[in-house]
C-alpha cells in the first residue's frame, strides 16, 4: 500500500470530492488504482486512508465496505481504473457469502485499530511526560555542572536530586523504556551527553539488578563522569585528531574531574573512582591507571559502556555518528574485550536491537524512527514513529510492532542513504538523547 502523505488521525481521507478526483465505483478497482475511502480514518482498518491499491485482497476488502462510490485521483494512478459497468454486477450466492465473512473480518480489524489508536494516544503521553520530565532534568543538569567548580555541594544537591528521581522510576516501575527525546530541546551538548549516560548507565544498573541505593550512586558517577573536562580548552574538545601532547592533555580530563569530585566535600567511594576510571578497559589498555578486570570500579564499569555507546551516536564531529544500532554492532564486535563481558551484554540485551532513535524500514515499505525501545521479551518489535511527508511530525503515525503483528522490521537504515528532508522529520534532532518512559 503506499500512502499519498493523508493525515492519519481521520478527517482529511473522509468527505466530499476533492479538487483532481473523480467518484468511482468500487468494481472499477485493481491493483495501481489510487483510490481515497470516504470514511473517517478510525471507520475503516487500512493504515492510510488515501492510496494506490497494490493487491486484488485489497480490492475485495473495500468492496466489502458496501460504499456506493470511492474517491480517485488519475495522476496517482499507475494503472486507471477499470471501465464502469452498464449494470451493476449481480454478485453470486458464493460471492455474496464471502463478502459478509470478509466484512465481518473487517470490522474485527477496524476494532482492533481504534484500539491500538487509543494505545497511541496513550503512549504520546508519556513520550510528553518524558520530554516534560527531560527538559526539567537538563535545567538542574546544566545548572550543576556549570557551577560545579564555584559552588560544589549544591551542585551535588543537584545531580544526586536528578539521579535519585531516575533511579526511583525505574525502582517503581520496572516496565519502564527507554523513549528518544527527539524535539529540538536547548540543552548544551555536555549537559545532553551528561543526561543519556546516566539513563543509559541507570538501565544497565537495573539490568545488573543493583538496588535502589546503588543506582542513585550509578546516576550520579554518570552525571559527574565528565566535570573534569570544564578544565579543558573548548577548541581540545572539539578535535576529533589529536597529537600526543594534546592526547595527554585531553586525558587528563579524569584526574582533574576526581580532583574536582574530592574538592566537594564527602563523596561516595564509587562516584570518585567512575569519575577517576571511567576510561579503563577491563583488559587493561585504558587509562589512566590501565587497571583490568574487577580492580574497575562497578561503578566505572557501567559507566564505560554507557559513556561509550553515546559517544559513537552523538560524536563531536556528527558525519562520524553511528546509528544506535550500529553503535551497539561496533562495540560488541570491534572492543568487545574494553569492556566488562556480562555488563556488555547485558546493555545489548537492555537496548533491544533497534535502539530508540534507530532509522528502520518496515515490512510495507514506510521508514520510521524508533521512539521507545522494545520490551526484552519482543526485542525486535519496538515502537515506531512513520515518516509522513507534509505532516506535522506531532500527527505522525506511531506504530507499537508489539501489538502489531502484520509488520515488522526489514531492515536498519542509516541517516545518509536518505533524503534530509525525511532524516529532518524523523530526527529533528541530529544528536540524540535518551530518556526513562514510565510504562502504561
Amino acid at each position: 500500500m503506499a500512502p499519498d502523505g493523508d493525515n492519519p488521525s481521520g478527517s482529511e481521507s473522509s468527505g466530499a470530492k476533492k479538487r483532481g478526483e473523480v467518484e468511482i465505483d468500487p468494481c472499477q478497482l485493481r491493483p495501481g488504482v489510487h483510490v481515497r475511502i470516504p470514511l473517517g480514518w478510525l471507520e475503516h482498518p487500512f493504515l492510510y486512508g488515501s492510496f494506490v491499491v497494490t493487491t486484488d485482497e485489497q480490492v475485495r476488502q473495500i468492496a466489502a465496505l458496501n460504499l456506493p462510490q470511492i474517491y480517485c485521483d488519475p495522476s496517482r494512478c499507475t494503472s486507471p481504473p477499470l471501465d464502469r459497468p452498464a449494470l451493476p454486477p449481480q454478485p453470486s450466492p458464493e460471492e455474496l457469502q464471502q463478502r459478509e465473512a470478509l466484512a465481518a473480518e473487517l470490522a474485527r480489524q477496524t476494532a482492533a485499530k481504534q484500539q491500538r489508536t487509543a494505545a497511541v494516544s496513550l503512549l504520546r503521553d508519556r513520550l510528553d511526560a518524558a520530554q516534560s520530565h527531560y527538559v526539567a532534568a537538563a535545567k538542574l543538569v546544566g545548572e550543576a555542572l556549570s557551577s560545579f567548580d564555584a559552588t560544589p555541594k549544591n551542585s551535588l544537591r543537584l545531580v544526586t536530586e536528578v539521579s535519585a528521581q531516575s533511579a526511583a522510576v525505574l525502582v517503581r516501575d520496572p516496565d519502564s523504556a527507554i523513549a528518544l527525546i527527539a524535539e529540538k530541546v536547548h540543552a548544551d551538548i555536555d549537559f545532553a551527553h551528561a543526561l543519556s549516560v546516566m539513563t543509559l548507565a541507570l538501565l544497565l544498573g537495573k539490568q545488573a539488578r543493583l538496588p535502589e541505593a546503588a543506582l542513585r550512586e550509578i546516576g550520579v558517577c554518570a552525571l559527574l563522569h565528565d566535570i573534569g573536562k570544564a578544565s579543558l580548552s573548548r577548541s581540545l574538545l572539539r578535535r576529533t585528531e589529536r597529537n600526543k601532547y594534546e592526547e595527554t592533555n585531553y586525558r587528563s580530563h579524569c584526574q582533574l574531574g576526581h580532583e574536582m569530585a574530592l574538592r566537594a566535600g564527602p563523596i561516595a567511594p564509587q562516584v570518585a573512582g567512575a569519575i577517576l576510571h571511567h576510561h579503563e578497559h577491563v583488559d587493561g589498555s585504558g587509562y589512566p591507571g590501565r587497571l583490568a578486570g574487577t580492580l574497575i570500579p562497578l561503578g566505572a564499569r557501567i559507566v564505560a559502556v554507557a559513556n561509550r555507546f553515546d559517544n559513537l551516536a552523538n560524536p563531536v564531529n556528527p558525519r562520524n555518528a553511528l546509528s544506535p544500532s550500529e553503535a551497539l554492532a561496533s562495540m560488541w564486535a570491534k572492543e568487545k574485550g574494553h569492556f566488562d563481558a556480562t555488563l556488555l551484554q547485558l546493555f545489548v540485551r537492555a537496548m533491544g536491537v533497534y535502539p530508540p532513535g534507530s532509522l528502520v524500514l518496515l515490512s510495507d515499505g514506510h521508514s520510521g524512527v524508533v521512539v521507545a525501545s522494545a520490551s526484552v521479551q519482543s526485542p525486535l518489535r519496538p515502537q515506531v514513529l512513520l515518516y509522513e511527508p507534509g505532516l506535522p511530525r506531532r500527527h505522525a503515525l506511531i506504530v507499537d510492532l508489539a501489538a502489531d503483528q502484520g509488520l515488522k522490521i526489514e531492515r536498519s537504515l542509516h541517516a545518509r542513504e536518505r533524503p534530509e528532508e525525511e532524516v529532518d522529520f524523523l530526527l529533528p534532532r541530529r544528536k540524540l538523547s535518551w530518556l526513562h518512559m514510565s510504562s502504561p
